[in-house]
């Protein structure tokens, strides 16, 4: 993996795709978007469009196939998980190759199930802190004075972690390579969880939950922390909720607009790996049960 140009397949060009593939095509890379026939037609002929404060209004020419034909660097792993399984149809192994199968995905459990499908010593996590939605298709609105990326990944070696890295910090989300790769999902976890639930269960932005529900909120970063610790990630509760008072107060959850537009819910990805890790280590999150549960009794 060169550290000049690289080959990258986004399989998801949505709000978190399109906003990477996007930015790397802007800093020269060959950007390949895979994607459904009318996604593609609207990508090869019109681009990739992106509204940002933070990186500015640009629009950045990428190749689109509904399947991936020819090794790469890295494939960008970018659907929700709720869509994973028919979405990796386009990502065949052999023509994956030796490239890096970067998922950027909520929850705890995908790493396993992607080892199990492509070679382990490929799959490099990732988490991403940003907001950003797919508003058209190929139309990409960033909205947070943020972007920022965790790359991770056992056994993967570190050379390609650290040139994936680069290039994805030179395009432009600060970028680091972490060596824990289970206290980086579960620092992900800890923070979207309570987030996550809680805005999608009352239908209400950040700002009202950590205002009218701050107990319950605070219960709940307590119990994510306590399973979090269990399974050997970090155990802050203050830190996350200082997090979540420093969130512009409109923000919601990729959940909650999901529940608004009527769309399954990753439900099962992040409350139910909560649910079933807390089970494994013997840990009581009486308020996650709860708050997941009538998630799934409103037909989510």
């Amino acid at each position: 993996m060169a550290n000049d140009e690289l080959t990258v397949a986004v399989l998801g060009p949505g709000g978190i795709g399109g906003l990477l593939a996007g930015l790397l095509a802007r800093a020269g890379h060959r950007v390949i978007c895979l994607a459904g026939e009318e996604t593609t037609k609207t990508l090869t002929a019109d681009g990739i469009r992106v509204r940002s404060g933070l990186f500015g209004d640009f629009t950045a020419r990428v190749e689109a196939d509904t399947v991936l034909r020819e090794p790469v660097d890295a494939c960008l792993v970018a659907v929700k998980h709720t869509a994973l399984d028919s979405a990796l149809d386009r990502v065949p192994p052999a023509a994956l190759g030796d490239g890096l199968l970067v998922p950027f995905l909520n929850g705890v459990e995908h790493p396993a199930a992607l080892r199990a499908r492509y070679r382990p010593d490929l799959v490099a996590p990732a988490v991403i802190r940003v907001e950003s939605t797919r508003v058209a298709a190929g139309v990409i609105e960033h909205g947070s004075p943020f972007a920022e990326i965790d790359l991770t990944g056992e056994g993967v070696d570190r050379g390609r972690l650290d040139a994936l890295a680069q290039a994805l910090d030179a395009a432009g989300p600060a970028t680091r390579v972490l060596d824990d790769e289970t206290a980086a999902l579960w620092a992900k976890m800890s923070f979207l969880a309570p987030f996550a639930l809680l805005t999608t269960r009352y239908g209400l932005p950040l700002g009202d939950v950590r205002t009218q529900h701050r107990d319950e909120l605070t219960a709940l970063v307590e119990e994510t922390a306590a399973v979090s610790r269990a399974s050997g990630g970090p155990a802050d509760p203050a830190q996350a909720l200082a997090r979540y008072d420093a969130f512009p107060p409109q923000t919601k959850s990729s959940m909650q607009r999901d529940a608004e537009a009527d769309r399954t819910l990753e439900l099962d990805a992040i409350g139910g790996a909560l649910l079933r890790a807390a089970e494994r280590h013997g840990v009581s999150v009486p308020v996650a049960a709860r708050v997941v549960r009538e998630l799934g009794d409103a037909g989510h």
